[in-house]
Formats: structure tokens, sequence, C-alpha cells
């Protein structure tokens, strides 16, 4: 087990991860916009990140024991001490076969107050448990009351003994305690350790833009878990690259598991994407339901055409309005002074957040990718890395 290691210096974090590796921006593969100072979802002030990473033991699948490919991603939209205040938020599903719990009350009143988390499908159980035993430890009083956390999930079974429970409440607290600002860990981390996304190693990803407003500039940051899309379609810069880069796809071509469990790969597209949208621009419930929506312009800039197997769940926040929560139960007669008045963008200014929402998620699932390496998990299934070489002779001739 490890979780996410972070450096503040050494690397200029736009283009390289903490650890060195290149993302799409040093490959010359990012889309336009200006991105912020880590090129992360961090780059909203405030917003925290934590990962857990398994990985463990190789060879034939024995469910409870092995092999392991999986973790927790946190993400605190206001930090640790932030937990409870609440968040303007919406969100969108694109396709619903898939898993993000608490919607139903951000639905309701447009707001999330509660600490975001990602992993594997099966694992949704224990990060709900695990996240409310972390608000006990670190916010009693919040506690007191109902908590409703927002759990979201992708299937990594291809890799990972996904039924084994290896993803405890114990290690979604330790996910939520490691949660810091400033640059991410990409790839093969967290909830994404075990995930595939174009039939290519997958997993987390993230980016960010700046989006000038008169005199103030507001960051849109992006993180997601990738784990979507058929080798066909995968598309970098508006170039259907996927059937032109000559690496073997065993995932959409060779049966999965062994006797008495063995199964058909699943059809191309398999799979299922959690994108989480944060921006400290002063947004409304409407106006944040509106940048979820448009997540799915920047997924399918990379070819994705959305397959019925794939859980597509996008949420949305503003961390602009920081005050008490107005949802708890009353206290005394109503007066005046509980009356609550927002401030937000106009409709008709809302254009330049939606290019950073589309521009960002293209970035994001392209470092998901390309910040990565080969993994092989259960049963020897095998998911191969982007091939970084064949994109940069691309690159020379004339690919662009």
């Amino acid at each position: 087990m490890r979780g996410g290691g972070r450096v503040t210096g050494g690397h200029e974090h736009r283009s390289f991860s903490p650890d060195g590796r290149p993302r799409a921006r040093a490959l010359g593969l990012a889309p336009s916009g200006t991105p912020g100072r880590w090129n992360a979802v961090t780059d909203v002030a405030g917003l925290e990140v934590g990962y857990q990473t398994l990985i463990q033991g190789d060879g034939p699948l024995r469910r409870g024991e092995g092999p392991v490919r999986t973790g927790v991603t946190a993400i605190l939209p206001r930090g640790r001490s932030g937990v409870g205040r609440p968040c303007a938020a919406g969100r969108y599903s694109l396709n619903g076969n898939g898993e993000m719990t608490g919607t139903a009350w951000i639905d309701e009143v447009g707001q999330l107050s509660m600490p975001v988390t990602i992993s594997n499908t099966h694992a949704i159980g224990a990060c709900h448990t695990g996240a409310i035993q972390w608000i006990n430890n670190t916010h009693p009083a919040l506690a007191r009351e109902w908590l409703l956390p927002v759990c979201a999930e992708t299937w990594d079974g291809y890799l990972n003994d996904i039924n084994g429970a290896h993803v405890t409440p114990e290690l979604v607290v330790t996910a939520l305690d490691s949660a810091r600002p400033g640059p991410l860990d990409e790839g093969s981390v967290g909830g994404g350790t075990g995930m595939n996304c174009y039939a290519f190693k997958g997993g987390s990803g993230t980016a960010s833009r700046l989006v000038e407003f008169g005199a103030q500039t507001y960051t849109v940051g992006v993180f997601l878990q990738a784990n979507f899309g058929s080798r066909r379609e995968l598309t970098i810069r508006g170039h259907r690259v996927g059937e032109e880069l000559a690496v073997a796809n065993p995932m959409e071509s060779t049966d999965w598991g062994s006797a008495p469990d063995r199964m058909p790969a699943a059809p191309g597209g398999s799979g299922s994407v959690i994108v989480v949208v944060a921006t400290d621009a002063p947004l409304d419930p409407l106006q944040c339901t509106a940048m979820a929506r448009r997540v799915p312009f920047g997924l399918a800039r990379t070819g994705t055409t959305g397959s019925l197997f794939s859980g597509d769940l996008f949420l949305a926040f503003s961390t602009a309005a920081d005050r008490p929560s107005d949802t708890g139960f009353p206290r005394g007669e109503p007066t005046a002074a509980d009356l609550v008045s927002a401030t937000r963008l106009p409709w008709n200014r809302m254009d330049p957040m939606y290019t950073a929402v589309v521009e960002a998620v293209e970035e994001a699932v392209l470092n998901a990718l390309i910040v990565n390496a080969s993994m092989t998990g259960r049963d020897g299934h095998h998911s191969p890395a982007l091939p970084h070489d064949q994109l940069k002779a691309l690159l020379a001739n004339g690919f662009r």
C-alpha cells in the first residue's frame, strides 16, 4: 500500500508529474487555454486531494487474496477544516450504469458539504462507511446530524480482485487524512489504480484552466477517474490514433478469467468515468449543473461515443460562497437575519466557463493516459501503457 506523493519544487508541474513523468503538455498534446499553477483541480484554492493505492500480488485470482490493483481517491472541496460548509453544486448523468451517492440531496438543495470519494464499483459501501467514520473523528459536532457523503465508482475487475473487499473503511479514512493541496500524482494511483481507458492503462487525471472576468481571474479545475472508451475510438488532437498504434489489445480480444468464472471480454467502450469539476467562480446550483453538462464535450474530443456499459457521472461545485449551512435543523423563530443572498456570474458570461470545462476535461483524460505505465493484474490480465514513442512519431509526421 502506498499513498500519493507530492513535491513542491524541482519540476514544472504543468508539464510533468511530481515524480518527473511527462504529462500531455510535455508531449505537445495539451488543448488550448491557460492552466493554473499546478494544472490540477487543486488550483482551486482550499481544495485538497488524497490517495491510497493498493498494489499487491500476482497470478491467478483468489477472491479475498488478490491480485490487488485498486485504491481510493478523496476530495475535500474546502479542505479538511471546511467540511460541512456548503458549496453550490449540480450534477449530470450522461449514462447511468454507475453509482454516485448523495446526489438526491444535491438535486434537492443544490449544495455539497461532504467529502467526495472515488474507488471501485464494489467499494461504494466501504467508502460511505469510511467517510462517515472520518467525519465522526474530525467533525463530531457535524456528525450528530445526518451525513450523505458523495461516493463514486468505476469498475476495476479486469485487473483487480474486485470482490475481495480490499478497500476498507479504514483505508478510506487514511485517504481522507492524507488529503493535501498542491500538485497531484496521476495515472495508476488512488481509485484509478486498476482502471483502463481506450484499452490502454487509465486511471486518475487532472487539469485546470484560468478564466478572466474583468479584473478578476477564476479557476476551473477538473479531476477524473478514466475507465472508458474503446481502442478504435481514441482521438488525440482531432486525430483517430487508436488503430494506428501498434499495441496489442487484450482487453477487447480475449475472454477474461478462468474456470469456473470465465466470462467473455466486455464490449469495447465498457467501463465508466467519474468527473469532478470545481471552481472558485461564484455560480448557483443551476450554473453548476450546466458546467457538469459540458463534461461530455471534453470526453468526446478524446473519441468516446458513450457506451451503454459505461457509467458516466459528473459533479460540479463552486467554492465561492463560504457560509454556514442553511439546511440544518432550524432554531428559534425565523427573522430577517435568516435570509440568504448570493452573488453569481450572469448567464450571458458563462461561455468562457464552459470552454474551460471542455478543455480541462480533455487534458485530464490525456494526462490519465500519458502519466502511466503498463500493468498486469489478476489472471495475467494486461493493460498496456499508451506508447509515448509512437505518439511522438505521429507528431514528427505532422500530426497536430
